[in-house]
């Protein structure tokens, strides 16, 4: 399965990984300062649910794909059941 993220999905999920990142590069300025742990938790928190938003919204679009696919009849040699388990995995791996 390909995934092919175009227009305002590629602008959202990169846009995600931009905050998240900008979040983990402030986590290690505020270890390296010494700050306050509990200021360091919440803004690690934050980072975690970035690249969970990221994440799932690239699970999203290849959903979208493969039932696209699977309604054309292109599965690429690929059978339905194996998709799907393919995909749930994917899905449990961000839970």
């Amino acid at each position: 399965m390909e995934l092919e993220l175009a227009g305002a999905d590629l602008k959202a999920v990169l846009n995600r990984l931009r905050r998240a990142q900008g979040q983990i590069a402030g986590v290690i300025r505020m270890i390296e300062e010494g700050r306050d742990c509990e200021d360091v938790v919440t803004q690690l928190a934050a980072a975690s649910r970035a690249l969970d938003r990221a994440g799932f919204a690239i699970i999203a679009t290849g959903l979208q794909q493969c039932v696209a696919d699977v309604e054309s009849g292109r599965q690429n040699g690929e059978d339905t059941e194996a998709m799907r388990a393919r995909l749930e995995k994917l899905f449990l791996s961000l839970a």
